[in-house]
């Protein structure tokens, strides 16, 4: 897991500029004594089923039962057993208040990079980001509002969809879409390799399929204010980001990678701050990955996992658990 330490706060017009940081019977001729004839091994055998079929019969009877019993009670228990046992469960996000509009669009066909994953039935690219109605909210009209939605759409597909930002040297095509005062800190992340909770970066060696990434989410948003009084139209957005990998000679549910996010970004009045901080900005960012290289994950960057060592989100429980949006970001050291 990891997570995105809030940025600075946007500048009132009257701050000073911040700093960057069964058988029958017997037969009857067997009754009469005619020529005495000695009875030869298969008479003898013919006698004792004639004298013993009610009880073998019986017997065979119980015999049957028993083993019946025995294999509907054991199946039962163990059925019984995965009932109970079952997949552990995982814990669930706290839906956020206000506007919310969640991915409705209809799947494309299940293409082969996707088979055996929940992901096949998700939409691809943007067609996943469905965003809410815009209203009035607060003091923003509903043109305010939609024209923060539109930029917060705008810098998730940049992030996570975009392959030109995902494999340049330069990750100046997202940081210009920020309010001019905030692009420094965004730079710092990139520098950093802190950005992996908001933006998706290739590592050098690593290619996706031609596949669109299947995407899953929701996008909420409602008014609220800084400490410092600032008016704050605040945008959260909660995604899975699924993508495949070309990686030969494995099936398709290896060569997955699935980015789980939540990203807060905010939006100030522009009657309430300077010039330069009119825009967007992020307040804080959680994520967890799969399927991916440690090494390459501590930089920040995406590549498909080769060697056996990332642990993967939660243990014991449903592997597709790491697909759902309203999975907790909640877990375990992946490295």
């Amino acid at each position: 897991m990891t997570e995105h330490p809030p940025t600075v706060e946007p500048r009132r017009p009257d701050q000073p500029y911040p700093p960057d940081d069964g058988l029958g019977r017997v037969p009857d001729w067997l009754r009469q004594p005619a020529t005495p004839v000695e009875p030869d091994r298969s008479d003898r055998w013919r006698l004792w089923l004639a004298d013993h079929s009610g009880k073998l019969l019986g017997g065979v009877a119980a015999l049957l039962a028993l083993v019946f019993f025995g294999l509907v009670a054991t199946g039962g228990y163990l059925g019984v057993q995965r009932w109970a046992d079952g997949p552990a469960a995982y814990p669930t996000i706290s839906q956020p208040v206000g506007e919310q509009a969640v991915s409705s669009a209809s799947p494309p066909p299940a293409a082969g990079a996707f088979d055996g994953t929940p992901a096949a039935d998700y939409p691809e690219g943007a067609a996943g980001i469905a965003l809410p109605a815009a209203k009035r909210t607060g003091p923003f009209t509903e043109k305010q509002v939609a024209a923060a939605l539109a930029k917060v759409r705008k810098a998730l597909v940049t992030a996570r969809l975009d392959r030109t930002f995902m494999t340049a040297s330069s990750p100046e095509r997202l940081v210009r879409q920020f309010a001019p005062d905030t692009r420094g800190n965004i730079r710092k992340d990139f520098a950093g390799g802190t950005f992996g909770t908001y933006a998706t970066r290739l590592g050098p060696a690593t290619r996706l399929t031609k596949h669109q990434p299947r995407v899953k989410g929701r996008v909420s948003y409602r008014a609220t204010r800084t400490d410092d009084g600032i008016r704050m139209l605040e945008v959260t957005t909660n995604f899975v980001w699924v993508y495949a990998f070309q990686r030969a000679g494995v099936a398709p549910a290896d060569s997955v990678v699935v980015v789980h996010d939540t990203v807060v970004w905010q939006v100030p009045h522009s009657d309430d701050v300077t010039d330069s901080s009119v825009g967007l900005w992020l307040r804080d960012g959680d994520a967890y990955v799969t399927n991916v290289e440690c090494a390459a994950l501590d930089k920040g960057l995406l590549e498909v996992e080769v060697t056996p060592t990332y642990g993967g989100p939660g243990g014991g429980e449903d592997p597709d658990a790491v697909f759902d949006p309203d999975r907790s970001l909640e877990v375990q050291d992946p490295c």
